[in-house]
């Protein structure tokens, strides 16, 4: 696949422009067709299988106002499978402003890999049965303005992280990167040695990660470490995981996480460079069979506020570290709190607070307030966020957990093994 056929000569001589682009097919080759687009093109990829046994790295400069596009033709389906594991089904490498585009990519070792790369965007593809990670950016560097957007990446194999973004010990990061409205699973099978579903790692900073669906994952569904000192906080919010093999989701510092959805347990604890401190966890909804959300190792300011947290064990723990650095308002739920004597009170159940909830740990669930809900104005009115779960604006409404109480029951998406769907106009600019 690495040698151009007389096919492929020809096509990228004498193509001609059309609304869809330069087309190619499965017997053509992909690296010269990418090579040789300029700022403002797009190659249109025909249905059927892509199969390589060798390394495929596309290489594609387009600018801000003129991206660079790979795309499935409409309505057909071009699958890019790596027949030997000994090499990615793709990489991407010295590449900006390339638009990559509702393609599936399957077997070989990692999926898409992004190598001194920035502005690369990935979306509506589909990436799943790869030997190892499937999708990373961790080559060094910084990695700016990636997006990664309402990808289905599910059944990985090896280490198993469906995103692994930046690198250990702050040795590369990425920045001021969106990830949103992927829909995450099964990185949890037998074969997976670790299996995270979204991993921010050290040093990476001013990220935002919104409205994914994470669920079965061997490794927590999110895991964010600290910036590091690099830049500003990681935004984590209204995404939904559950049954996660390990912490559902953790993070070290430099956090703003709000309206999420937690059906396990939530851990603040060190992780290389960062231990808990600049940590915003309000508004969110976590209900764990077990113990709910543990603090340890702090060292600065964290705020634990307007929070609905439901335990069979203990709902709130204050464990280690500086505790007089952690500020408790609004919380609601069912367990109780140790380390500290306020910020926290009890509901009046699991099932009479919820709508339909229980300590299973998965769909089916609604744990939108029921009437009468003791969420319902229970929160803190000075830690108020902009919206909820749904995407819809609080106006100031002071309600504990993720979800703005409504007459009449949720009016968004409902919890499902499935992309999660958000009401038009209400998600912010992308960073």
């Amino acid at each position: 696949m690495k040698i151009p056929s007389l096919n492929t000569v020809f096509l990228l001589a004498f193509a001609a422009s059309s609304v869809d682009g330069t087309e190619i097919g499965p017997t053509d080759d992909i690296e010269v067709a990418v090579a040789a687009l300029n700022p403002g093109e797009e190659l249109v990829l025909r249905g059927g299988t892509y199969t390589f046994n060798e390394n495929i790295t596309l290489r594609a400069n387009g600018t801000a106002a003129e991206p660079i596009m790979v795309r499935a033709k409409e309505g057909e389906r071009p699958i890019l499978t790596q027949a030997t594991n000994q090499q990615n089904v793709v990489e991407i490498r010295g590449s900006s402003h390339l638009v990559i585009r509702g393609i599936e990519f399957t077997g070989g070792s990692q999926g898409i890999r992004l190598m001194d790369s920035d502005y690369i965007t990935i979306e509506d593809c589909e990436i799943h049965e790869t030997g190892d990670v499937a999708i990373s950016a961790n080559n060094g560097g910084t990695y700016e303005g990636l997006k990664i957007l309402r990808n289905h990446i599910h059944h990985t194999n090896g280490t198993g992280e469906a995103m692994y973004l930046g690198c250990n010990n702050d040795a590369c990061r990425i920045a001021n990167s969106l990830i949103e409205g992927n829909y995450i699973h099964h990185t949890n099978r037998s074969t997976v040695t670790q299996g995270d579903g979204i991993e921010i790692k050290d040093g990476s900073y001013a990220n935002i990660v919104r409205d994914n669906v994470i669920h079965d994952t061997r490794y927590p569904g999110i895991l964010v470490y600290s910036a590091a000192g690099n830049g500003a906080a990681n935004i984590i919010e209204r995404n939904v995981i559950w049954n996660v093999g390990d912490n559902t989701v953790q993070m070290a510092a430099d956090v703003v996480f709000r309206n999420n959805i937690v059906l396990g347990n939530v851990a603040m604890q060190s992780h290389q460079s960062g231990s808990p401190s600049n940590i915003e966890f309000v508004h969110n909804t976590i209900i764990s069979s077990g113990n709910a959300v543990g603090v340890r190792d702090v060292t600065g300011p964290v705020l634990i506020a307007n929070n609905a947290i439901y335990a069979q064990g203990t709902a709130l723990q204050l464990i280690s570290g500086d505790l007089g650095q952690v500020q408790l308002a609004g919380n609601v739920g069912e367990g109780g709190l140790t380390g500290a004597n306020s910020g926290y009170s009890n509901g009046s159940g699991i099932a009479s607070d919820m709508v339909d909830a229980d300590y299973s740990g998965r769909p089916p669930v609604d744990p939108f307030p029921a009437p009468g809900s003791a969420l319902i104005a229970a929160g803190d009115d000075n830690h108020i966020v902009a919206d909820d779960f749904n995407g819809m604006p609080r106006a100031g409404a002071a309600d504990a957990g993720a979800y703005l109480y409504k007459e009449g029951g949720n009016p968004g998406w409902h919890i499902s093994a499935a992309f999660k769907s958000i009401a038009q106009g209400t998600r912010p600019n992308p960073p």
